[in-house]
């Protein structure tokens, strides 16, 4: 019987098991272990889905990438946030573009790659999330957006950018990018990403 379905049978609180430790003779069992297992859950097999924006502009022929700092831990992120109902997924990282980095601009239809990772949570398991990522050709940066005082935001090269963020599969992403600019523009741009009203 595995440990989740002895929780299941007993319920939570306290349950004792016996740990085997091995001895010159060979494993022999010892005292009971008393396991407190609060009313948190076991595992959280939950997979969260969310959009991002890969705001982007062409500085002397060369891509640059705008990133902001997250709000808890001042990391350089790409703007992100969670579904929106009624929108389209590209439509709703536009106006996370909006809403953390001030971006007017035009939203590819197609994401162009996804990564994951872990949503650290007050009081909770993290929560493992995927980004679908959808390039945001911006037009021009307001300094007046709801985030303004909240993040810091600056552009820098795709290589620069693959260096500073901490999501390996992202990082892979934005190196891509600095090979091969043109999978920004694999498909239509669509303006979605104009300031939205409120």
């Amino acid at each position: 019987m595995n440990l989740r379905s002895k929780v299941a049978d007993e319920g939570t609180g306290t349950m004792s098991i016996t740990i085997p430790t091995l001895l010159a003779d060979g494993i022999e069992p010892v005292k009971s272990l008393a396991l407190a297992i609060a009313d948190a859950p076991m595992v959280e097999d939950a997979l969260a889905e969310q959009v991002g924006a890969l705001c982007w502009r062409l500085h002397k022929g060369r891509v640059q990438v705008l990133l902001v700092t997250s709000r808890d831990t001042g990391r350089w992120v790409l703007p992100k946030g969670w579904p929106m109902a009624g929108k389209a997924a590209e439509a709703a990282a536009a106006r996370e573009a909006w809403e953390e980095a001030g971006v007017e601009g035009l939203v590819q239809a197609q994401s162009i790659g996804r990564y994951c990772y872990d949503k650290i949570r007050p009081n909770a398991l993290p929560l493992l999330c995927c980004v679908d990522v959808f390039p945001l050709r911006v037009r021009r940066l307001k300094s007046d957006f709801p985030e303004h005082k909240q993040r810091r935001r600056k552009w820098f090269s795709a290589a620069e950018a693959a260096s500073l963020v901490a999501e390996a599969e992202l990082a892979v992403l934005l190196g891509q990018l600095h090979e091969a600019p043109e999978l920004l523009t694999a498909a239509p741009l669509l303006d979605k990403a104009r300031q939205p009203a409120s």
